[in-house]
């Protein structure tokens, strides 16, 4: 007798919510296409360039050397002590790697709709794989920062191990705002034209440009309910200050964060049902 195909269940939008577990399961079936994907996001981006990689960290160096003329040397903005190159670059680096990953996720499941709706697999692994591209210009970036802090002689301390759960948590964040923008992207295509903008009211109201201390007090709760205030301060408190992060701060990005990724996650799942028709 000839083999039995395998039988394609078919379920109702609204059963992806209590299906977390097995949902994450299967994710990790196709690992390979996660990986393979990853590379070739990193691979596309930088081919047929002449700088290469050298992109990672030409951004951010540019946008730090903006910023010193403007908003140190005009406006005078307080860097706490700290040469603000290196006080901007360090806020810059954690930033890049969010707007970079947020940015080209939003529309990667619109932008690979023909992928969607000819094959299946879980849909996530787009928006994801546009995150590890970015985490790669991320770590490239590190090693730039590495070299400024010797050029101003800033010691690289033992903290710098307290960064390892920062910029995990920083991807989690990253991560729970890729799937919800993807999975919006689909059904209302006006979120693409709005992610850019959303991006930069978002860098003026997190502490980039300026120190957390700037921040009125009265005002400082709603501020951290920013998750990247409590990110980007952490990151200005291991690798200038030497020291262990700022509790407070550290301790809303974490709160929203949990609370966000796993809501982005079933949400994303809901919506996951009915990509292939509207996409």
């Amino acid at each position: 007798m000839a083999a039995r195909a395998a039988a394609i269940v078919i379920r109702p939008a609204n059963s992806a919510w209590p299906n977390v577990a097995q949902n994450l399961r299967r994710l990790s079936e196709y690992g390979d296409l996660l990986r393979t994907l990853s590379i070739h996001r990193i691979n596309v981006r930088y081919r047929q360039t002449l700088l290469g990689v050298a992109w990672a960290v030409v951004q951010p160096l540019l946008m730090m050397t903006v910023f010193s003329v403007v908003f140190s040397k005009m406006a005078q903005i307080d860097s706490e002590g700290m040469p603000y190159p290196l006080f901007a670059y360090a806020a810059l680096l954690p930033w890049t790697f969010f707007s970079t990953a947020v940015t080209n996720a939003t529309g990667s499941l619109v932008n690979h709709s023909a992928l969607i709706t000819k094959v299946y697999f879980p849909r996530e692994i787009l928006p994801i794989t546009y995150v590890f591209a970015a985490l790669f210009d991320f770590v490239i970036g590190l090693a730039a920062l590495a070299g400024l802090m010797m050029w101003f002689e800033v010691p690289i301390t033992l903290a710098l191990i307290y960064l390892v759960p920062v910029v995990a948590l920083l991807a989690a964040w990253i991560l729970a705002v890729s799937l919800i923008a993807s999975a919006a992207q689909v059904r209302w295509r006006d979120v693409g034209v709005a992610m850019p903008v959303f991006v930069q009211i978002l860098m003026f109201v997190s502490p980039v440009i300026y120190p957390l201390g700037l921040v009125p007090d009265a005002w400082r709760t709603w501020y951290l309910l920013n998750p990247m205030a409590g990110i980007i301060n952490a990151f200005r408190d291991v690798l200038l200050r030497a020291q262990f992060p700022d509790l407070l701060p550290l301790a809303y990005s974490a709160v929203v964060t949990a609370c966000a990724l796993p809501l982005a996650y079933l949400v994303f799942k809901r919506a996951e049902a009915t990509m292939a028709d509207i996409v």
